[in-house]
């Protein structure tokens, strides 16, 4: 995992604003979103995160897809601009699902003391974090229906 260089941190500003979860934020606020967080490149094939496991950061996909299992179940797979790891850094309870990378995948990472700031210093972005938890929430809702 790694900071930024000075170029590299205004290339990750830009290309933040293409990302949905950022999309509404100023370039102010993306640009200490970039202070506060870290890029981690991820392997096809490699787990990022473990169900059950205690850990609390909190991933947004800058590039690439990964998927989604919960008790050796796939139940998504995520790509560019999508997150997951958010309720982590909210509960600090152990990961509910298994994330694999697809392909080679960049992500873009926020420790939960990052996250924590950047939700209470961004408007907006608890907002747009709570919406995507409960499309999530709805998705699995429907899924278990129509076991």
């Amino acid at each position: 995992m790694s900071r930024f260089t000075t170029s590299a941190a205004a290339a990750r500003v830009d290309q933040l604003a293409e990302l949905p979860l950022f999309a509404a934020c100023s370039k102010k606020e993306r640009q200490a979103l970039v202070r506060l967080g870290r890029d981690r490149t991820i392997a096809s094939g490699e787990t990022v995160i473990r169900q059950g496991e205690l850990s609390t950061d909190c991933f947004v996909i800058v590039d690439g897809s990964v998927l989604v299992e919960i008790d050796g179940t796939a139940v998504a797979t995520l790509g560019a601009g999508e997150c997951f790891g958010e309720l982590a850094p909210l509960d600090h309870q152990p990961r509910s699902a298994t994330v694999t990378a697809v392909t080679n995948t960049t992500l873009f990472v926020l420790g939960d003391k990052e996250f924590a700031e950047a939700v209470s210093s961004i408007p907006g972005l608890a907002r747009k974090v709570l919406a995507s938890l409960s499309t999530r929430v709805r998705e699995s809702n429907s899924a278990s229906v129509g076991r």
